[in-house]
């Protein structure tokens, strides 16, 4: 691994932990932090999010990361796993931050 790649390494390790925890804390996913896999699916037999909480996790994500989704298609991708939406903030901060 590049030394340029670690901060990016670290950023989204950072993220993946604090998604993890809006997870469990905000969402009441009744699972540890490890349990939850970043390429876990958000609905259905993954995480088994229901349409009430993805209207939540669309607050959480705009109040605790800043950052709102565009429209419904973005939403169906970002929405689908853990990595989607850390990917989405991972992207949104490296924007904010001029890193992009």
């Amino acid at each position: 691994m590049t030394a340029a790649a670690l901060p990016l390494v670290a950023q989204r390790e950072e993220v993946l932990a604090r998604v993890r925890r809006l997870l469990i804390e905000k969402l009441r996913v009744r699972r540890s932090p490890e349990e939850i896999d970043p390429d876990t699916p958000l609905f259905g037999s993954g995480l088994g999010l229901d349409s009430i909480d993805a209207v939540e996790l669309l607050v959480c994500l705009d109040t605790d990361f800043g950052v709102r989704i565009p429209d419904d298609v973005t939403g169906r991708a970002v929405l689908r796993t853990v990595n989607g939406i850390v990917d989405l903030v991972v992207a949104r901060e490296r924007t904010r931050d001029g890193a992009a």
